[in-house]
């Protein structure tokens, strides 16, 4: 089955060709970093005007690259939630317009339930079930993958996401945007031992996260610092913030792995490119015997080749869409329809 895959989530129009949910014949990718990069973070309006410009391209790019015509194409699969809702809106409304135009079905998909998906692409032997770990710029949580379209979370952030943290520290360093890449590099070789970081605990759920007293505190740091008229040493700083939130990640992670009893652990979303700590799941996890699924960088951001993969499985248990469809900013991926 070949699916034609768009993902406008944020700040990446993306479009992909998908076949079966596992063999990606293209992803094309329009970032927009080089637009946003002067403001420090995404701006939205300009994030959807971009969108729009770029998306009927792209696609036609996709074909050309994959020698494709619109006539092969099975379905078409689509981002219609979480995340910016005017760039969500861009690819939902594309998608529905090329999937009646070409009288093909229409097949939404989670954001995050895409993210779980790129570890198909990048190990074509992965199946159900095994437990994921989601760190992305929005979204921490621990989802126990019991089937391709049945999933609990177990555990999940109570406030900032870590990718959020790592750009917002990151900015107070003043560094390029995207922030969390320029700060895991500035983090290589740092002291990690030099600025102490609290270690938040939580009442209630021991799978829970918390990183906004993490972030805080940091940016704290990084203010009376410099008002003293003291320098930071910003490798030292980076590594122990990187350090701390680590910390917070992986005994969590191994407590779910024990609580459900999975012996395969995949990792998703942008922070999953964190050196850090993809360096610490494997140590832990080569420890314990148990397999652990990291997807290349290239399928840790926002593409639309996951969504291809994942797009297949909704296709199969029958995850539909007409021409309602609409596109949400907020929504759970758990345990429901979509």
């Amino acid at each position: 089955m070949l699916i034609l895959s768009i993902e406008s989530s944020c700040d990446e129009t993306a479009v992909a060709l998908v076949r079966d949910g596992r063999e990606v014949l293209t992803d094309c990718i329009a970032s927009q970093v080089p637009l946003h990069r002067i403001y420090g973070g995404v701006v939205p309006e300009i994030a959807s005007r971009k969108h729009i410009e770029a998306i009927y391209g792209l696609a036609e790019q996709a074909l050309s690259e994959a020698k494709i015509t619109r006539s092969e194409i099975d379905a078409l699969a689509v981002t219609y939630a979480p995340g910016l809702i005017g760039a969500l809106l861009v690819g939902v409304n594309f998608a529905k317009a090329a999937a009646l135009a070409l009288d093909k079905p229409l097949i939404p998909v989670h954001h995050i339930r895409g993210h779980i998906a790129a570890n198909y692409i990048a190990y074509p032997d992965l199946k159900p079930p095994f437990l994921c770990l989601v760190v992305s710029g929005g979204h921490t949580m621990l989802v126990d993958v019991k089937d391709y379209c049945e999933m609990d979370i177990l555990g999940g952030t109570r406030d900032d996401a870590a990718g959020e943290c790592f750009d917002k520290v990151a900015r107070m360093l003043d560094m390029p945007y995207p922030g969390g890449a320029a700060l895991d590099k500035a983090a290589r070789g740092g002291d990690e031992t030099r600025y102490p970081m609290p270690h938040p605990k939580l009442s209630g759920n021991p799978l829970d996260m918390s990183f906004s007293g993490l972030k805080t505190a940091a940016v704290n740091l990084i203010h009376n610092t410099r008002q003293k008229g003291e320098e930071i040493n910003i490798p030292d700083l980076c590594a122990s913030f990187s350090a701390s939130v680590s910390a917070m990640l992986i005994p969590r992670t191994i407590a779910a792995l024990k609580q459900t009893g999975r012996t395969t652990l995949a990792v998703a979303g942008g922070v999953a490119a964190n050196s850090r700590i993809r360096g610490d799941l494997t140590r832990e996890c080569e420890k314990r015997g148990v397999r652990l699924c990291l997807p290349p960088l290239s399928l840790c951001g926002d593409n639309a080749a996951m969504i291809g993969a994942q797009g297949y499985y909704e296709y199969l248990a029958g995850n539909l869409a007409d021409q309602t469809l609409n596109a949400y900013a907020t929504k759970s991926m758990e345990g429901e329809k979509l």
